[in-house]
Formats: C-alpha cells, sequence, structure tokens
C-alpha cells in the first residue's frame, strides 16, 4: 500500500513542481518533460534488462500504431494540465482528475458495451449533474476539467486493449513525441530553455521532468504488483484531493459557491462509485471463496 500511497501523493503534489517552472512556456515544459522522460526510462530499462521487450513492440505495426495514438492524446494531456496549473485552473484540472473515473465507466459502457450497475448509473448521472450545474452558474463548459478527463480516460481505454507492459509502454510513446519535441527545441523553445545560458537551479528544474514523470508511474507498477487492482483504484483520489487542497489553502484559488456544489455532486457520484467497486470486490471474492471450497 506504501507504494500506491507513494505514486497518487507524487502525482497530487506534482503542480508544486510545476508551479517553479511558472515563467517557462507550458509548451517548452512539455519538451522537456518528454525528452528527459525518453532518456530516464531508456536508461531505466537497460539497468532492469527490459529492453529486449521493445523488440516485440517494433515488430508489430498494430502496437506501434495504438501507442502512437495514445502518445497523441498523453501529449494533449500533459500540456494542458501544466498550462492549467501554470495559469491558476488548478482547481479545474482536480475536478477533471475526480471525474476521470466516472468518464471510465460511462466509456466502458459506450464502447465496450459494459453494464452500468445501478449505483454506476447514479455516479454517471451526478457527474453529469455537477458539470451541468457549472454551465448554469458560469454560462461556460468546463473544458479544461472535460478534457483533461477525456483526454486520459481514452489514453487509458487504449493502453487497457494493448498488450504491452506499462514501462515498455511509455518509453514507446515518448520516443513517438521525441522527433517533435526535438525539433521545437531547435526551431521554436524560448530562452529559458536554453541549458547553456540557464543557471543552474532553472536547468535543474527542467532536468526533473524525466523523474516528475517517471517515478510515479514505478511506483505505481510496483502498487499494482503486490495489492489488488480493485484495492489500488482506492488510492486514485489521493491524487485530485491534495491538488484541491493545494489549489486552495497554498494558492488562493476561489472556490465560489456554484463551483463547491459542482465538487460536493462529484464527490458523491465518487462515494458511490468505490462502495458499488467494494460491493463487487466482496462478492467476487465470496465466489472464489465457494469455488475453492
Amino acid at each position: 500500500m506504501l507504494y500506491a500511497i507513494a505514486a497518487y501523493t507524487m502525482w497530487g503534489v506534482a503542480p508544486l513542481y510545476f508551479k517553479q517552472l511558472v515563467e517557462v512556456p507550458p509548451t517548452d515544459i512539455l519538451m522537456h518533460r518528454v525528452i528527459w522522460s525518453a532518456l530516464l526510462l531508456c536508461v531505466l530499462l537497460l539497468a532492469l534488462g527490459q529492453m529486449g521487450k521493445m523488440r516485440a513492440v517494433f515488430a508489430s505495426k498494430r502496437l506501434m500504431y495504438s501507442l502512437s495514438g495514445a502518445s497523441v492524446l498523453l501529449g494533449a494531456n500533459w500540456l494542458l494540465f501544466i498550462w492549467a496549473i501554470n495559469s491558476n485552473y488548478m482547481l479545474e484540472a482536480s475536478l477533471g482528475y475526480y471525474i476521470n473515473p466516472i468518464i471510465n465507466v460511462f466509456l466502458g459502457r459506450l464502447i465496450l458495451q459494459e453494464r452500468l450497475r445501478p449505483l454506476q448509473k447514479f455516479a454517471v448521472l451526478l457527474a453529469i449533474a455537477g458539470v451541468a450545474n457549472i454551465i448554469i452558474a458560469h454560462g461556460t463548459l468546463p473544458w479544461i476539467a472535460l478534457t483533461l478527463a477525456c483526454t486520459f480516460s481514452v489514453y487509458g481505454l487504449i493502453r487497457k486493449q494493448i498488450p504491452v507492459e506499462p514501462m515498455p509502454g511509455l518509453f514507446m510513446e515518448t520516443l513517438v513525441l521525441l522527433p517533435f519535441a526535438l525539433l521545437y527545441w531547435v526551431m521554436f523553445a524560448s530562452e529559458q530553455s536554453n541549458m547553456l545560458t540557464n543557471d543552474w537551479a532553472l536547468n535543474g528544474w527542467l532536468l526533473a521532468a524525466g523523474v516528475v514523470t517517471t517515478m510515479p508511474l514505478l511506483a505505481f507498477n510496483a502498487a499494482a504488483k503486490r495489492i489488488l487492482f480493485t484495492t489500488l483504484g482506492l488510492f486514485q483520489y489521493i491524487g485530485p484531493t491534495l491538488m484541491f487542497i493545494i489549489a486552495v489553502w497554498l494558492y488562493q484559488e476561489s472556490l465560489e459557491p456554484a463551483r463547491l456544489i459542482t465538487f460536493a455532486l462529484v464527490w458523491t457520484g465518487l462515494l458511490l462509485f468505490s462502495v458499488d467497486a467494494w460491493r463487487g470486490f466482496k462478492k467476487q471474492r465470496k465466489v472464489i471463496a465457494s469455488v475453492v471450497e
């Protein structure tokens, strides 16, 4: 469980890292995130003796196409998240990752034809009500939250159907984005990305982009091997909760009544979602126990 707590905590406090780069354009931060993540993942795969697993990825056109599509979604998600954090939309980013599990359920029904249980249906309706509340109160769609939730949900849906392990898969995704990142660095990057003229502190923060991206994934993978996936899912709310706290208490982002009502509706939906998941887990354990007996 410590690995799960570590993974989701690192994801939750990631905004503190990106706030250190508030003067750097989001596209530059994304560029560094791709480049240093690719390098770090390459080193880790070599150190762990897993580079051979990349042969299967390169040998399959289906895997290459699927991971290329996933990489576009991941890159878009990373860029929007960075922009949202450094443009003082951390609360909306938090809302997006709260909505994410409910979007997953909705996509499962829509695309995979998975049946929704009553509590899951109610959770989806509450999330829709939360979004509708923002639209009515502000006259605008919470597009940041919805785009973050949808890009990550579709990314997860694609990855769920690809027979490749997380680390080789992420390495392939960063390799797809790497040529574009390098081209951007040569042709469009700002002065803040010139590591020859930057001070050591800024260069250190830029290099840390690879660690900030990769370490939570490693902790998540370690947790997934040690605890049940249902149990792991219960920890996923640590990240957006930490973002919410950081946004309100540290960066003083506005939490007006309409937005609070939306969060309350989504939180209620997530509570029902978690209760339903726990019931399903207990029922599954009973079935397994009866078979064993």
